[in-house]
């Protein structure tokens, strides 16, 4: 039998599960918490948050402050923003990261895969030429080679240099 470390895993199976939406948990923390809750920019209607279980690396997801479980719900105001945030997230992933692509996407509902079904929001993955590996292929697990907390610094840093 082949196994799989990740040591760091033991915290999170551990610690006491959050009750409520962890989006509007993150949101509702003070501004100087938003490195913990891996909050890259606040927005007017959205945020943009590092996944917190990506499924690779730079994984973003673009956040409205709405709880509300589909697009449908939102004001037009809040998902022009989406947009506007969605493709800055790719400017970004492309400066910090050298990224060569994106899969960008929304799971409306369990039954399209939504693991937090019941806010609504929007993912950006860079993807890059090879990213599939035979780990991928063959073992169907996905590896991460950077921390999360290295990532959003490089994130954060690119995201900045987009403002000036």
């Amino acid at each position: 039998m082949e196994q799989l470390w990740s040591p760091w895993r033991i915290k999170y199976i551990l610690s006491e599960k959050t009750k409520g939406c962890v989006f509007c948990k993150a949101f509702a923390a003070d501004a100087s918490q938003d490195k913990d809750y891996l909050i890259l920019h606040r927005g007017l209607h959205n945020a943009v948050i590092m996944n917190l279980y990506p499924y690779n690396n730079g994984h973003l997801m673009v956040i409205p402050y709405e709880h509300r479980e589909t697009f449908e719900d939102l004001s037009i105001e809040a998902i022009a923003e989406t947009m506007i945030l969605m493709n800055k997230c790719v400017a970004a992933l492309r400066l910090a990261m050298g990224a060569q692509g994106f899969n960008v996407g929304v799971n409306m509902g369990k039954a399209a895969g939504a693991g937090i079904d019941e806010h609504v929001h929007m993912h950006v993955l860079p993807r890059w030429i090879g990213d599939t590996n035979f780990i991928t292929t063959l073992g169907g697990t996905r590896c991460i080679p950077q921390s999360l907390s290295e990532t959003y610094e490089q994130i954060k840093v690119a995201w900045e240099a987009l403002d000036t």
